[in-house]
């Protein structure tokens, strides 16, 4: 825990801004300053091994050669599991590099909770009677994970307010209204009875005064000057960016991988014929993609929150990715001639995503 130098309070390791005050928090100095944490710190740059145009590289942990393919920007070394990753100055090999452990390898255990999932579960009853599996694949997919320190400043319309002012509107057009209606009315002893030669141009004189009262009442409370509420929305993310073009359809938008629970990368702990695939999305433009992600979801949760939101501007913190290998099954089905894909984790069995429902 990082504790907060301005207001005491906790905050999780990385952060660079207090998620309660939004003081920046101290990761270096004398006495009382708060420790840094391999998060907050920058990491080192890695020397490059080869130049941007290399056909052919050596693995800088094993030797071994690697051959990039057109438009790869991460490559993994299929004999020790050590990654480079292609940038401005060339190729550097990958800093951090983690897995998730696969705790559902084999595909009958996954087909159960997929068809569990199709037939009784949110998809839609009895789906999987009326589809035919295609395809399906478990590999480890790269994901860039982005830490990523967002402050977000909304101005925001006082809701509270708003509904005061709506009911007082409401009860003084009942009274005017009410108004209206006993003059109107045919029974009264003292009620007013226009002429039946009156117009709209030359209203009752009660009736133009009662409007004009309910302008001016509505003018003033539904004006632009109504009550506003200012905040600051102060979260921090790891958000995984696929490193895949070919797979950016099943990008991940609100999916939380279970980051507590990897471990430093092992090609020796994946099942022989599990492939490791390469990336072609390299770490700058993953942190674009990342910030971009991060900005719809801190505006998705504004408007969770407020229903009439005036301003908001959203200022971020980028953090050194992590390539993460995660196991990921892809399930292809055919339902009456239509492609429906089921994107699932090997490693929670929770449902990633879904493309082709309706």
């Amino acid at each position: 825990m990082v504790y907060c130098p301005k207001c005491g309070a906790q905050n999780p390791d990385g952060a660079e801004f207090c998620m309660k005050c939004g003081a920046p928090l101290q990761t270096q100095g004398g006495p009382g300053a708060n420790k840094a944490t391999p998060q907050s710190q920058p990491a080192p740059k890695a020397p490059v091994i080869a130049p941007t145009g290399a056909t052919s590289i050596k693995c800088p942990n094993c030797g071994a050669p690697l051959s990039p393919k057109f438009g790869e920007m991460v490559i993994t070394c299929e004999y020790c599991g050590s990654a480079v990753t292609l940038g401005d100055g060339g190729w550097t090999s990958i800093q951090k590099q983690t897995m998730l452990p696969i705790k559902y390898p084999d595909k009958d255990p996954m087909l159960l909770k997929i068809h569990d999932l199709m037939d009784k579960g949110f998809l839609h009853r009895h789906l999987q009677e009326d589809s035919t599996l295609q395809e399906m694949t478990l590999s480890m997919v790269p994901y860039w994970i982005v830490p990523v320190s967002a402050r977000t400043s909304i101005v925001a319309a006082n809701m509270m307010q708003q509904t005061a002012q709506t009911a007082t509107t409401a009860a003084l057009m009942g009274v005017i209204i009410g108004g209206m209606g006993g003059g109107f009315g045919g029974g009264g002893g003292g009620g007013f009875r226009p002429r039946r030669s009156w117009s709209p141009q030359f209203p009752p004189l009660h009736l133009s005064m009662g409007t004009a009262k309910l302008g001016m009442f509505m003018g003033g409370g539904m004006g632009g000057g109504g009550a506003k509420k200012a905040e600051q929305m102060d979260n921090n993310y790891n958000f995984p960016v696929v490193a895949l073009k070919a797979l950016t359809e099943y990008q991940p938008k609100d999916y939380v991988f279970s980051l507590t629970e990897r471990t430093i990368f092992d090609v020796s702990k994946i099942p022989k014929g599990i492939p490791v695939l390469n990336g072609d999305v390299g770490e700058e433009d993953a942190k674009a993609q990342a910030k971009t992600f991060v900005d719809q979801a801190q505006s998705q949760k504004a408007h969770d929150k407020y229903h009439m939101i005036q301003q908001m501007h959203t200022d971020m913190d980028v953090g050194d990715a992590e390539l993460l290998h995660a196991p990921i099954w892809f399930t292809r089905y055919d339902h009456k001639g239509e492609r429906i894909v089921l994107v699932f984790d090997a490693n929670s069995g929770a449902l990633i995503t879904s493309m082709g429902l309706k």
